[in-house]
């Protein structure tokens, strides 16, 4: 890689981190919004619950529409919109007008981030471009992983509008770096819309949206209540508690970083033998997850394998349908949603019905269904297979 893109990744791994830094650092601050709005816990959850069903809907249309624009103008687009909505955060005193500036930035985010993962990957060759694209995806981990505990910090060390200000400095600083150091991309080759859409007509592309659906499923299903595992399972300090879920975060870094190695290398190897090492770590998550020590060893080696898991499920939609990558990208967003979604549901079903130990089922059953999704697109989709047809 040149200096020119390696300096163009960085931009890009800040701007994803800040807008998943806005998503996420909301959760941190839920209960200081709630009593500083005077609104119901639960009211507050909708700056979460709504943020995210609207990434979900706008994945795969709205990078589709903006698929023709020059590049680096619709970057700082998006960011103008994040850098907006956060100001009008930090001084709003009625919470439907905050409920609205984020859910009009939600609509842009599936956008960037879709670009991001399609700008870093054309950047280089082809058999490289999982090992950029994992950097890029640092930033989404970062963001997820840093802006819930900084925002609570911040918001309980100060104000809660200087958790407010902590998201918009952080896209400004994307807007400012894209604005002065990104050169113009304009799109060389535009796809119609219909040849994007077209992807959809391919069992491939659908087989690989279940994957995703499911591994998000695997991961989040479980992940969703580690907390209240880690409480009422290992009998942990809130203290401890709060370290372990960083852990946790740190380690999904530590995936990335990895994940970039192993699908350079040998992708088909390692999205099969996925399921089957995360199912490991499920198992002994069941039987030992009572005991502290085993549980942090554990909590370190999922927190690696779920970010090996974002870059997986990204590379595996992309590869179905690399001729469309925006497209892709947008469905990537919308299915690792929906997994979210699903898998947080059915973990919550089964922690009502049998207990917190066993939500590890929705792992067990997830990894399952989606081992078969993929062993089945690698036959239908091997080598031997098309030239026999």
């Amino acid at each position: 890689m040149t200096k020119r893109d390696n300096v163009l990744i960085f931009i890009l791994t800040i701007g994803v981190f800040g807008i998943l830094n806005t998503k996420m650092g909301v959760i941190g601050i839920l209960p200081t919004i709630a009593e500083h709005f005077h609104v119901s816990i639960s009211k507050a959850g909708w700056l979460v619950s709504l943020f995210a069903i609207v990434v979900a809907l706008s994945g795969p249309t709205m990078p589709l529409l903006f698929s023709g624009i020059n590049r680096k103008k619709v970057m700082l687009l998006v960011l103008a919109v994040f850098v907006l909505g956060n100001i009008v955060s930090i001084f709003t005193s009625n919470f439907t007008i905050l409920l609205i500036s984020r859910i009009i930035p939600a609509f842009f985010h599936p956008i960037y981030c879709s670009l991001a993962f399609s700008v870093a990957a054309a950047s280089v060759s082809r058999e490289e471009a999982p090992k950029v694209v994992s950097k890029v995806f640092i930033g989404v981990s970062a963001g997820m992983v840093i802006g819930v505990p900084v925002s609570s910090f911040i918001a309980s060390a100060v104000s809660l509008q200087m958790a407010m200000v902590f998201f918009a400095i952080v896209n400004a600083i994307a807007f400012i770096a894209t604005l002065l150091f990104v050169q113009s991309m304009p799109v060389e080759e535009r796809l119609s819309y219909g040849a994007q859409i077209s992807v959809l007509k391919k069992s491939i592309t659908w087989l690989s949206i279940l994957t995703v659906i499911l591994l998000n499923s695997a991961v989040f299903g479980v992940y969703s209540y580690l907390a209240e595992y880690l409480k009422s399972v290992t009998n942990m300090s809130a203290n401890s508690i709060s370290l372990m879920l960083f852990m946790y975060g740190g380690a999904t870094i530590i995936g990335n970083v990895v994940a970039g190695k192993l699908l350079t290398n040998n992708a088909k190897k390692s999205v099969v033998s996925y399921p089957f090492v995360l199912g490991a770590v499920y198992i002994l998550l069941f039987f030992t997850g009572q005991f502290t020590v085993p549980m942090a060893v554990i909590t370190l080696i999922w927190g690696i394998l779920a970010g090996i898991g974002g870059n997986i499920t990204q590379y595996w939609i992309m590869s179905a349908a690399p001729e469309a990558p925006d497209f892709a990208n947008g469905l990537f967003l919308t299915s690792a949603n929906l997994g979210t979604t699903f898998g947080a549901a059915v973990g919550g079903l089964i922690i009502s019905d049998m207990g917190t130990r066993f939500v590890v089922l929705v792992g067990f059953l997830s990894l399952i269904l989606s081992l078969v999704t993929i062993l089945l697109r690698n036959y239908m989709y091997s080598p031997t297979k098309q030239l026999s047809t």
